[in-house]
């Protein structure tokens, strides 16, 4: 039976699919998803685990699209078609885990996000979602060099612990990623927000090696394992390609070097990376770059 929508923004591509305990991951390009972290890892598990669309969300009711503005494609060259910012559910179906995954492949909307994460809640509910996971990643003042910090929140204050993250105590301005987790919390279902650290040197381009940390966080948390050797690839690349061009410049070699010293110091004296003062001015110093550009 389809289920009866309340909200005309959802739409269904069929029959709502009957999942085994599923479990809702949700990424966000745009300011929840520096170095496009958070969205690649989200690519990974879609196309490890053979995902299908299963709903999509109406852009009409959250974008400005001055803002946030559609683009035109070229089909075999000669056709021009639209494609506007999307916001889709796809599901993942893991016979050989205790629970399937509904993967929310998204852009962070510029309108109505009280009523867009209502949506978003209202699709979990309909497909049965138990626990929600909403992943991010952010421009901190850290080293490409080290492991990448993963800081966390959790409904269930075990979950933090169990998983060994670092807490965040972070307060400031928050995106969708936020919104949508605490709407979820507040339908009763468990949630857990997990945070990338990215080296703010390095933040315009895709970071693999911080969407790898997250996905391997989100293995722990699901209990899916998913097929990242591309990704392991593209993280060895990476720093082989940062290293290189870092030491090209004595000034950010530099800079790096002071930053990996800091942090190693701060781990050993078992401080929490990145702190609450340096997330707030690099999230409020991200900020500003989008509005200028």
């Amino acid at each position: 039976m389809v289920y009866a929508q309340s909200v005309d923004s959802l739409s269904w591509g069929g029959d709502v699919p009957q999942l085994r305990s599923p479990i809702l991951v949700c990424s966000f390009r745009g300011w929840n998803d520096a170095a496009a972290a958070a969205s690649t890892a989200l690519a990974t598990v879609a196309e490890s685990l053979d995902a299908e669309s299963i709903a999509e969300v109406d852009p009409e009711e959250y974008f400005d699209f001055q803002t946030t503005r559609p683009t035109i494609t070229l089909t075999e060259g000669q056709a021009r078609r639209i494609e506007w910012p999307q916001n889709n559910l796809i599901a993942a179906r893991v016979p050989a885990a205790d629970h399937d995954l509904v993967l929310l492949d998204g852009t962070e909307p510029n309108l109505r996000w009280r009523t867009f994460s209502e949506t978003i809640a209202t699709a979990a509910d309909a497909l049965g979602v138990e626990m929600v996971i909403t992943m991010g990643a952010l421009i901190a003042e850290v080293s490409h060099t080290l492991p990448v910090p993963i800081t966390g929140l959790a409904s269930d204050r075990d979950l933090v612990e169990e998983l060994d993250l670092q807490r965040s105590s972070y307060e400031g301005p928050t995106g969708i990623v936020g919104v949508v987790h605490d709407c979820c919390r507040q339908a009763g279902m468990t949630s857990a927000s997990l945070w990338a650290a990215v080296p703010h040197y390095v933040a315009a381009v895709p970071n693999p090696k911080a969407a790898l940390a997250l996905l391997r966080r989100l293995e722990g948390l699901t209990g899916i394992a998913v097929d990242a050797s591309d990704l392991e690839q593209e993280t060895a690349s990476y720093e082989e390609q940062i290293g290189r061009a870092v030491a090209a410049n004595p000034e950010i070699e530099e800079l790096v070097e002071r930053i990996e010293a800091e942090q190693t110091e701060q781990l050993g004296n078992g401080g929490d990376l990145p702190s609450a003062d340096t997330i707030a001015r690099e999230f409020q110093h991200f900020l500003q770059q989008r509005r200028n550009d």
